[in-house]
């Protein structure tokens, strides 16, 4: 015989699945790494300009934003198969240190989003010299 408990947060993120909330259409796929007192995030957004991304960094929290341009459609084409990504896009990262907002810094290069965000001087590692008495 097997016993199954149910969790109310799992029964809660279902129902949130099912629900009418407004998702973003396309999935952008990331690297963070961490390279010292920074954090060095790179995000795949293939034919979207700087001017068009919305980068907004709270606390420890990360939040990627932008829209993929819609190709027109040309009467006279058939298309076979349409993999391009069109629609809006959304990524938040909750890093594990608070981050400084101020000094970070972002670019696009050939349809990539570098993003370096240094930690906040609360979160970085302090030295401190013992006395021996």
């Amino acid at each position: 015989m097997a016993t199954y408990y149910i969790s109310p947060r799992r029964a809660m993120a279902r129902q949130m699945r099912r629900s009418d909330v407004e998702r973003p259409a396309v999935h952008i796929p990331m690297d963070v790494a961490v390279n010292g007192d920074d954090y060095l995030i790179s995000a795949f957004v293939p034919g979207v300009s700087a001017e068009e991304l919305q980068i907004e960094i709270l606390e420890d929290v990360v939040s990627i934003k932008g829209e993929f341009p819609v190709v027109e459609d040309v009467e006279e084409i058939n298309y076979l198969r349409r993999e391009r990504p069109t629609g809006t896009f959304a990524r938040t990262l909750r890093l594990p240190t608070s981050l400084n907002a101020a000094e970070a810094e972002a670019e696009v290069v050939n349809g990539i989003l570098q993003l370096r965000v240094p930690k906040a001087e609360e979160a970085k590692a302090k030295q401190i010299k013992v006395k021996a008495k």
